[in-house]
Parts: structure tokens; sequence; C-alpha cells
């Protein structure tokens, strides 16, 4: 099982990347007709909870890394898939932040879907006297 306290060790933007990739293809059913299932679950109140403490202890940054700030919607991504099982159980590690990250967008696709090529890059840093374009 992957967990945010390992992640935690990984300093490198790339490395939290590939720690966390998963190898998923689009149009597999995840939950299908039990769509409503997570629906339910992440209006919850347990999971708003959750996802505000783990948006401010990852100082909404993306993968939890400083200088990558999230600008737009903050994804909370479960480093260890989410299943019907897990939710109908109630199982206490969905809602437990040790296995939770908050993620961009483009990161949350990149980790189900794509590759690495899709992730943001970092700000270029502009300097006085800076002549080069990005």
């Amino acid at each position: 099982m992957r967990s945010y306290s390992e992640l935690a060790q990984i300093s490198a933007f790339e490395e939290r990347y590939r720690y966390l990739r998963e190898y998923s293809e689009v149009g597999i059913a995840t939950f299908g007709h039990e769509r409503w299932l997570n629906q339910q679950f992440y209006t919850s109140r347990e999971w708003r909870q959750v996802r505000q403490f783990v948006i401010a202890r990852d100082l909404g940054c993306d993968l939890g890394v400083e200088g990558h700030e999230v600008w737009k919607q903050i994804i909370i991504h479960h480093m260890n898939p989410l299943t019907i099982r897990d939710v109908v159980h109630h199982d206490p590690a969905i809602l437990n932040p040790e296995y939770l990250i908050s993620v961009s967008l483009r990161t949350h696709n990149a980790i189900h879907f794509g590759t690495e090529d899709q992730l943001d890059k970092p700000m270029v840093q502009r300097a006085p006297g800076d002549t080069k374009l990005w």
C-alpha cells in the first residue's frame, strides 16, 4: 500500500509522480452503475473534513511539493484506488490522510491515464537582463 509517510521521503515532484503512477485505462469501469456510491461518499461531511485537512497539510501544493501550487481545483487523490467494497464497508483507510494527497487535475489524470509529459512544468523565474523567451 502506498502511504503519505513513504511519499514524504521523496523530495522531487517527478519522483513522487512515479511513486503514485497507476496503469489504468480510459473506459474501464470503476464504479459503473454503482456511481451513486462514490458520489454519496464524496459529498459526505467526513470526506469534506478530511479533504480540508489534506489540503492544509499539503499547503495547497501539487503532490505536496512546495513550488507546485495548485491554482485551480484541488483534487484529493486516493493513493490506493477506492473500490465499491471500501465504500460499502466503510473502510477507515478511505478517510485516512495517510493514504491521501493533494493533486491538480492534470497530475491526477497523468497518474491514472497519462505520462510524465502531461505534468505541469514549474514556472520559470525571470531575472533582470534575461533576454531569452521561455
